[in-house]
């Protein structure tokens, strides 16, 4: 997905300026994630090219909701901000350069989130690239999991939930750590690329809610390379052209 165009069904994702290009971490939450009418205010954190956004305000078309999204990187916010623009939906996005730190300073108690989802950073303790863009994007350097969870909590609605994508060796660490935040775990999904590969990646939703999670695995392909399990079509059909 190295392109410097990727398109979807309805936009297009014009991603030469990001450092992270369009992967099928940010496709999977943006299908995955719950989305409800009565969804009034969205949070994107981290939002890159803007897909994952952009996916949702597809998802809520015809809602009356309005979606913020936050990156802290110049040359990707740039990025965003055209792909946004040039999208159906730029009405309900605005796009803000700024770290989470300073967003969640600057936004009152009144202005609570119902959603808030994330494709964070996550090379906590590999070996940074030459590229100091490349490295904010994949790095927790610039947002650790301890401050995402932290600020989601201050700005998510009592009723509010959160969602994550994540490699799966981290996903106890995040769970654990979300506890401590008051938010318990209520849908799981561990994701194969193959029934013979064990889980690299897993979707999380938390909420405040202390009920018994929804647990399930999702494969995206089949025995045979690139042909892709109906789970995974049905998932993402509204979004890829393959499909």
């Amino acid at each position: 997905m190295g392109c410097d165009v990727f398109r979807f069904k309805r936009f297009a994702i014009r991603q030469r300026g990001c450092a992270m290009k369009v992967g099928t971490d940010g496709v999977l939450l943006g299908a995955w994630m719950r989305l409800d009418p009565s969804d009034c205010r969205l949070l994107d954190i981290g939002t890159g090219t803007g897909v994952v956004a952009l996916m949702a305000a597809q998802r809520t078309e015809g809602y009356s909701t309005r979606i913020d999204a936050i990156e802290i990187d110049p040359s990707s916010c740039r990025q965003a901000a055209e792909n946004i623009a040039e999208s159906p939906w730029s009405d309900r996005i605005v796009l803000h350069p700024a770290s989470l730190q300073e967003f969640a300073l600057e936004k009152s108690r009144s202005a609570l989130f119902d959603h808030i989802f994330s494709n964070p950073p996550y090379f906590s303790d590999s070996l940074e690239s030459p590229d100091a863009a490349r490295n904010r994007a994949r790095h927790t350097a610039t947002l650790d999991y301890e401050t995402l969870l932290r600020c989601s909590a201050d700005l998510l609605h009592p009723q509010g939930r959160l969602s994550l994508v994540l490699p799966i060796q981290e996903s106890e660490n995040m769970i654990n750590r979300a506890l401590d935040k008051g938010l318990c775990i209520t849908r799981r999904t561990d994701v194969r690329t193959t029934v013979k590969n064990a889980p690299k990646r897993v979707l999380l939703e938390f909420s405040r809610a202390n009920r018994t999670p929804e647990l399930n695995e999702l494969i995206i392909e089949g025995a045979t390379p690139g042909c892709y399990t109906e789970a995974y079509r049905n998932l993402t059909r509204d979004f890829y052209l393959k499909f």
